[in-house]
């Protein structure tokens, strides 16, 4: 996995901008890049930081993609943003972190941006991280964090759900308040894991981890039988709300960051919940399909219900509780490829390192 997903990175990398493209799409004919997206370039490069780690020789230039990043922050548009961004510095280049706490007004950020007023649950989650990695990273000179810390800490938890179920958002317009107060995606949920866990060990405190485990608890529960983790939940039933689309980077991603994190914490094993999720990608799943295409050295996206009105019935019948499966004939591959997907499938597994025929092709290609 860690081979494909370095292999799958050179192939996304745009060398004319030093930044990683956000998708490609197989189209039947020929393979189509999106624009470059600085956000997945930092999901890449901190995953790419940790197979670095391992001793692993690259393809890629990290620093000059370093410099490209740092170089600006008009990009930044939300706390998600703004605690990748710390995140990555922290990781990248501490001795700037006083420079990003002058540039940016943490204490008023949660308020400043669209995301941190409707207390969206990714975006706190990724803002709490970032800021425990700084605290992690950062020697003397930084301003004290503890209290929006807390604030970002304590809007999380009132997005969750005594079921442990986080939902999407907490203030969000009429509209939308009841579908986001109620329901999460599983980005959602495993990003708030990973955030609460990284809290705890840079503030060392244990109380974040209790409603880390209860949430991990809830979704390991709910994991498909073939090691699905389910897009949608219902944080009010505990229960799924949506099963499809499955993403590829839930299964070999997300959920191993997430859940390794905690585990190293705490000492509960998600070893083989996170198992099957790996089996899920390389072809134990309901279409017996390996989403791996070693062609051109991708994973695919997602498996998911084809036709939007078999899609709405599956929301329904699960929102319903009705038993049901959905048809084979009605679902199918996204044969596009992400490169926030294997930065953090690199961010998970990559202090493993490499295969040694991989190794050897890395060290040639640089």
């Amino acid at each position: 996995m860690n081979a494909l997903a370095l292999r799958s990175l050179s192939t996304l990398f745009e060398p004319r901008e030093s930044l990683f493209c956000r998708s490609l799409t197989w189209n039947g004919n020929s393979f189509q890049h999106e624009q470059t997206s600085r956000r997945r370039t930092i999901i890449a490069l901190l995953g790419l930081q940790r197979l670095e780690e391992s001793g692993c020789p690259q393809p890629l230039d990290l620093g000059a993609i370093r410099d490209v990043l740092l170089a600006g922050a008009g990009w930044v548009k939300g706390i998600g943003d703004l605690g990748l961004l710390t995140w990555f510095t922290a990781a990248f280049a501490p001795e700037r972190l006083c420079g990003l706490f002058h540039e940016f007004d943490f204490d008023r950020a949660i308020e400043s941006y669209p995301d941190g007023r409707i207390a969206q649950t990714r975006g706190l989650a990724w803002f709490l991280a970032g800021i425990s990695h700084a605290l992690l990273a950062a020697s003397a000179g930084i301003p004290d964090l503890t209290d929006v810390a807390a604030d970002a800490y304590h809007l999380l938890l009132e997005n969750q759900a005594e079921s442990g179920i986080f939902g999407h958002a907490a203030h969000s317009g009429l509209l939308w308040r009841v579908c986001c107060e109620r329901f999460g995606t599983f980005s959602d949920q495993i990003h708030s894991i990973y955030a609460l866990a990284a809290f705890s060990r840079a503030f060392q405190i244990e109380e974040p981890l209790g409603p880390a485990l209860n949430c991990a608890n809830s979704v390991r529960a709910l994991q498909g039988g073939l090691g699905e983790w389910w897009y949608l939940y219902d944080k009010r039933t505990c229960r799924i709300a949506n099963r499809y689309p499955v993403l590829s980077c839930h299964q070999d991603g997300t959920a191993p960051m997430g859940l390794l994190a905690l585990g190293e914490l705490t000492g509960h094993s998600f070893d083989q919940a996170i198992d099957k999720g790996l089996s899920w990608v390389t072809g134990e799943n309901v279409l017996g399909k390996d989403l791996r295409s070693l062609g051109p050295g991708l994973i695919w996206d997602s498996m998911g219900v084809q036709s939007r009105p078999a899609n709405y019935r599956e929301a329904a019948l699960n929102l319903m509780n009705i038993s049901h499966a959905s048809p084979i004939d009605s679902l199918g591959i996204r044969f596009e490829a992400s490169s926030d997907h294997y930065g953090w499938l690199l961010f998970a597994f990559g202090r493993l390192g490499l295969p040694k025929t991989a190794t050897s092709s890395a060290a040639s290609a640089g």
